[in-house]
């Protein structure tokens, strides 16, 4: 099953739901609803260091889990790398980017949110590099797919040729014709 759509730019610029999250929209950190704030706000920070947040955008009810980039290798373990995850931006928010496939389309999710608050800003774009990216794994895997059906087709007709040459070889005269010819 192919992860994008053929056309991924057209499908981001025309369907409702995309043109609804390209919009700065309000956003809220989704985590441990059943905890209190400032476990929420830990917790929070918690899962940015580990690379993951749960967000929603409050217009449209949409839940996202973000996986925030390439991890690297620091001195207490795996982080975010700034470019994904950024703390010292903007005095009490933290700045967050993920890259993802969405509904067959690659986007790029770009916000922030403040640390107390645990809400903020967020939108989706386009994302055309990864959108090449996935356009070449779509196409490489039709191709090979392509490849699989002409060889499985060719022995099937192998396997016939053979069988029809095999066929031939027993055929012989009605045993009336060799006991009485």
């Amino acid at each position: 099953m192919a992860r994008i759509v053929p056309d991924q730019k057209n499908k981001f610029e025309t369907d409702e739901l995309f043109r609804k999250l390209s919009k700065k929209s309000e956003i809220r950190y989704t985590g441990y609803r059943n905890r209190g704030h400032e476990e929420r706000v830990v917790r929070f920070q918690t899962e940015c260091f580990e690379g993951r947040c749960s967000v929603a955008f409050i217009s449209s009810g949409t839940n996202l889990l973000l996986f925030l980039g390439p991890q690297l290798k620091e001195k207490k373990g795996m982080i975010p790398s700034k470019e994904f995850m950024d703390f010292d931006k903007e005095l009490g928010k933290v700045h967050l980017k993920s890259c993802f496939v969405m509904n067959g389309v690659s986007v790029i999710f770009r916000g922030y949110i403040d640390l107390q608050k645990l809400d903020g800003t967020g939108y989706l774009e386009y994302d055309d590099y990864n959108a090449k990216i996935e356009d070449t794994i779509l196409r490489d895997a039709v191709n090979q797919s392509i490849i699989r059906q002409q060889n499985f087709e060719e022995r099937q007709l192998r396997i016939k040729q053979e069988l029809m040459g095999t066929e031939s070889i027993f055929q012989c005269t009605p045993c009336h014709e060799a006991v009485f010819g």
